[in-house]
């Protein structure tokens, strides 16, 4: 499978979850062993033989992928979450949605002050999620070496946003329009 192969293995699903919406599914990819495989190498690449300590992933499919990548680069696995999931001690970080805003959180331990970070979720939309967790790890002390996303809705701007903010940006496809 070749990278420009991805689109392929990811559903569409129109007018959800409201209507004009359309969803971009990887949980068809995520089902197709050699797809999910070349999937995680491409987003491992860039970062393998080089010194990343964890890698950060954002609920909840961030997590399947965080996952997979932590273990491929041999480094410890963050999860980010949204409020009030973590039983432990937490630092929350706001951030923007479409209309209004949510907050996410990690364990206060999770990160070392200096601790290299690959922040992994599935999708890039509009940027509000990823920018939030990218603050929280900063706020922690972080080094944030780059955000990598499956897919990438680029007429919504979020990977221009974290460019922008001076985060390296993978993405694996792209689809026009939301």
């Amino acid at each position: 499978m070749l990278p420009a192969d991805f689109a392929s293995s990811i559903r569409t699903i129109p007018n959800y979850p409201k209507p004009g919406i359309l969803f971009r599914d990887i949980t068809t990819l995520l089902g197709d062993a050699r797809a999910f495989r070349r999937a995680v190498d491409e987003l491992v690449q860039p970062w393998a033989g080089s010194k990343i300590d964890k890698v950060a992933g954002i609920e909840a499919r961030g997590f399947i992928l965080g996952g997979a990548v932590a273990h491929q680069l041999s480094a410890g696995f963050v999860p980010i979450r949204k409020k009030g999931k973590l039983p432990h001690q937490t630092v929350r970080m706001a951030y923007a949605l479409e209309y209004g805003e949510d907050e996410i959180e990690m364990h206060v331990d999770a990160i070392a002050p200096g601790e290299r970070v690959l922040l992994v979720d599935d999708l890039i939309a509009t940027g509000g999620t990823a920018t939030g967790a990218v603050k929280l790890l900063k706020t922690c002390g972080a080094v944030v070496e780059a955000a990598c996303f499956i897919v990438d809705l680029p007429d919504l701007g979020g990977a221009d946003k974290l460019r922008q903010a001076g985060v390296s940006v993978r993405t694996l496809v792209a689809f026009p329009g939301h």
